[in-house]
């Protein structure tokens, strides 16, 4: 958030889920995206690996 206006600075892909786990990361500063074709997609076409994490809490 910036400081007093209670906005987030940056917003991924997980901020459309459902999952209470998923949206507690919705606003980190990498470009999270849920498990889906569009993720695999993305990193093919920039030839970039795929980092998945399979959470904590």
């Amino acid at each position: 958030m910036t400081p007093n206006s209670g906005e987030h600075i940056h917003t991924n892909h997980l901020i459309h889920e459902k999952s209470p786990y998923l949206l507690q990361h919705a606003h980190n500063p990498v470009d999270w995206y849920p498990w889906s074709g569009e993720a695999f997609q993305k990193a093919a076409r920039e030839s970039k690996p795929v980092f998945l994490s399979i959470g904590y809490s």
